[in-house]
């Protein structure tokens, strides 16, 4: 399992965002505190508020997997802050 941030203030990230996760066959999640929805729903996605950072679970130990994923949906990953 990895956890990521990613940001979608947008309905066109949202709709993005949905068909890069169809792309990859494991489960995945997005966190906002305690409410959680498929990351593969748009629906679900636009119950969240999209004007907050959320945390993306894939549920995948593969570390290709993982890099495609990350490399896929890198526009939308929250970018550190210092």
């Amino acid at each position: 399992m990895s956890v990521m941030t990613v940001y979608l203030p947008e309905i066109a990230d949202v709709a993005e965002f949905v068909n890069i996760m169809g792309q990859f066959p494991f489960e995945a999640k997005l966190h906002l505190g305690n409410y959680s929805v498929d990351a593969k729903s748009i629906m679900g996605i636009f119950t969240l508020d999209r004007e907050q950072m959320l945390q993306l679970e894939a549920e995948t130990a593969d570390a290709a997997e993982l890099q495609r994923l990350q490399s896929a949906i890198s526009r939308f990953l929250a970018k550190p802050v210092h």
